[in-house]
């Protein structure tokens, strides 16, 4: 989703561009609800791009460059949107520009496009230079991946075994895994696997240029009206579908190509292994039908966006998201990386697009609050896409990693080092989610630095803002970032969970605030 920077505080008459922002954030919400059609967002973001393109003020305003950028995303000819961007200078020396316009043509398939345009925006030496050859870089790596999925390679990029390490990544280790697991797979209810290719009226590669046709489509004998596009990427997409034309009965469908039926295994190993009271932050799916060219999975449908969407509702007021939410999000992180890591499953794909909100449907009470009970276990976010799941009982006793993620801003710290890794991957995940959420940037920069005791200490280098509770802030990445040893570990997430909720147990109005807090940003990000 593209993020909207932050303007400073002003006033509409001061910043005219702030009331088309608004405009076109609350239409692309309503957009992303199905609740308005493309062409509607498409005349907002035209009419504000003609009457700013030729203001100088706004040529390298970072806003107005994520305006151009919907455009080309909701434009017939983004090419020559790129070109109009080009003719106007607008942004040529943003590094941001090159990055997300190579990611949009990725998304598209044109690999061979996209790598033109990091390599134009290096040539011009785009700031910040380092991150955009780095994204550069690791578009590379993504594209030998894929060459090596179509030619079905047994050796994958990078080695799978190195130094007593593992990468779980590796598409020779996961096929392994699978067809060891596959009689175990086959027992699973809700598994239907056949040996022939996806043979339903609708093709499903159409799906993306009918989808606001309301098609339907059959799968396994029952009927699916597609009521909209969920979500998309690389090798997946993601609708949202009304079983039997029923608008009660809403599912996600994630279409796969090539079939993977990883993440389907994954979310039986938590149905197995979570406890029921702990489970319904970690999503549920119904079915699986694996054909020869597709896998389907069939799964809870939640529509109330992302924790990213609820961080972007703070962008157009130039505010970060209320304290008070960051530490409810926060304890609410903690609790399921403890539960999950407790039973042996790393998610390795932590990242504020895959926590969808979750919102009670009742009220919610000061004095349950505490123990997460009534109504407040509805409440909270829910973790999905499973596709990088690692279920560490399918290796050694104290395996380590040393694969890498290659998703810019989520490479934790001993991946940037070549070390080995086990939980690190989603605590840096977190960390990464909790800088976004108090500073409003997703480059959360390190800084190494050394201790008395000759070792050395990572922590973010953006200063906490005077009025955040900066010693909650300072102990948790101060601990995720630097704990190195499984011994002890699950003891620190815990007493980290619990100061957190201690503090916000410490005053009766605090949860009155924080129920304050979540109604707002309810009613902020269209839900109902």
């Amino acid at each position: 989703m593209t993020v909207i920077p932050s303007a400073p505080a002003t006033t509409t008459t001061d910043d005219p561009l702030l009331p088309h922002l608004w405009s076109i954030k609350s239409a692309l919400d309503k957009f992303h609800s199905s609740e308005t059609e493309a062409e509607d967002v498409y005349e907002l973001v035209h009419r504000c791009i003609e009457t700013f393109k030729y203001d100088p003020i706004y040529q390298n305003d970072i806003r107005f460059l994520h305006i151009w950028l919907i455009y080309i995303d909701f434009s017939p000819n983004h090419k020559a949107v790129f070109r109009e961007i080009e003719r106007l200078k607008i942004c040529l020396d943003t590094s941001m520009l090159y990055e997300l316009y190579a990611m949009f043509l990725e998304a598209k398939g044109m690999m061979r496009e996209a790598n033109s345009i990091y390599q134009l925006g290096i040539s011009r030496n785009a700031e910040p230079i380092g991150r955009l050859k780095k994204a550069h870089t690791l578009f590379l790596e993504r594209m030998q991946r894929i060459v090596d999925v179509c030619s079905a390679l047994k050796m994958d990029v990078g080695s799978t075994v190195e130094n007593d390490c593992l990468n779980p990544w590796s598409i020779s280790i996961i096929k392994d895994l699978l067809q060891k697991m596959n009689a175990k797979m086959s027992k699973y209810e809700g598994y239907y696997a056949s040996n022939r290719s996806y043979s339903g009226k609708v093709a499903l590669s159409s799906l993306q240029k009918l989808v606001r046709n309301k098609v339907t489509i059959e799968i396994g004998g029952e009927k699916y009206q597609i009521k909209g596009c969920a979500g998309k990427g690389g090798f997946a997409q993601v609708y949202k579908a009304c079983i039997s034309s029923n608008a009660d009965e809403v599912v996600a469908l994630k279409i796969q190509k090539p079939p993977f039926p990883w993440e389907y295994y994954m979310y039986r190993q938590l149905d197995q292994r979570i406890p029921e009271t702990e489970r319904s932050p970690f999503g549920y799916a119904h079915r699986l039908h694996l054909y020869t060219d597709y896998s389907i999975l069939v799964s809870e449908f939640l529509g109330h966006g992302t924790l990213l969407d609820a961080i972007n509702t703070n962008v157009c007021t130039g505010a970060s998201m209320d304290e008070l939410l960051c530490i409810y999000y926060t304890t609410e992180m903690l609790s399921m990386l403890e539960s999950l890591h407790r039973n042996g499953i790393i998610h390795g794909d932590f990242k504020p697009d895959n926590l969808l909100m979750r919102y009670a449907s009742g009220d919610l009470t000061e004095d349950s609050f505490q123990t997460r009970t009534g109504f407040w276990r509805e409440q909270g976010l829910c973790l999905v896409d499973w596709g990088r799941g690692i279920d560490l009982q399918l290796f050694p006793n104290k395996t380590k990693f040393n694969g890498d993620c290659r998703t810019s801003g989520f490479r934790c710290v001993q991946m940037q080092e070549n070390k080995p890794w086990t939980y690190q991957v989603d605590t840096y995940g977190l960390c990464v989610i909790v800088h976004l959420m108090l500073h409003n940037s997703y480059n959360m920069e390190i800084e190494k630095k050394a201790s008395p005791d000759g070792s050395y200490l990572y922590q973010p280098k953006s200063p906490f803002k005077r009025y955040h509770k900066v010693e909650l802030w300072k102990k948790l990445f101060l601990d995720l970032l630097n704990h190195d040893h499984e011994e002890g570990y699950l003891k620190m997430l815990v007493n980290l969970k619990t100061t957190f909720q201690d503090y916000m147990c410490s005053n009766p109005l605090l949860i009155k605030q924080l129920k304050q807090a979540l109604a707002k940003q309810r009613i902020s990000m269209g839900s109902s």
